[in-house]
């Protein structure tokens, strides 16, 4: 595994976050839908404090990253993680980095008294759900994720 160790992000790393949303981006064939660049990424990470980032490092190098955030659960009464993205360099996987994140996640998770930890995967992406269920991971298939955005959005707030 190397010299291996995870951080919480920096405001100077914001350039390397950057860098992570755009290869997943990649992965998942949706470079076209990154609209974020580093001024807002420096402006909800850091300023208005809305989600956190986990860096994960083989010596100096950076080769993956977690970013999440707190929500909540009425029926649990209390806040849990939600992991938006995890991803690890293609040149590095194989190497347990992956797990060494989530495991750090769920450390936080513990740490803070949240309830849960949760995320969605795509459901094409085999090789993550086949991680995600090694881990201890259940799918949620009754559930159905709804999603409004751009001029839906817009027209859903001007709405009385």
């Amino acid at each position: 595994m190397g010299d291996f160790s995870i951080r919480f992000a920096a405001r100077e790393d914001v350039p390397t976050i950057l860098g992570f949303i755009r290869a997943l981006a990649a992965y998942e064939k949706m470079e076209d839908q990154v609209i974020a660049d580093e001024t807002l990424l420096e402006t909800w990470i850091f300023e208005k404090r809305k989600a956190e980032v986990l860096l994960a490092f083989e010596g100096d190098t950076p080769v993956g990253f977690a970013l999440f955030f707190h929500n909540f659960s009425t029926w649990l009464g209390r806040a849990g993680i939600y992991l938006e993205d995890l991803f690890v360099l293609p040149e590095y996987r194989g190497r347990g980095y992956g797990k060494l994140l989530l495991k750090r996640l769920a450390r936080i998770a513990v740490q803070r008294g949240c309830g849960r930890l949760e995320w969605a995967c795509l459901d094409w992406n085999e090789p993550s759900i086949a991680f995600y269920k090694s881990v201890g991971a259940t799918a949620l298939d009754e559930w159905t994720t709804y999603r409004v955005t751009g001029d839906a959005l817009l027209a859903l707030a001007s709405r009385i």
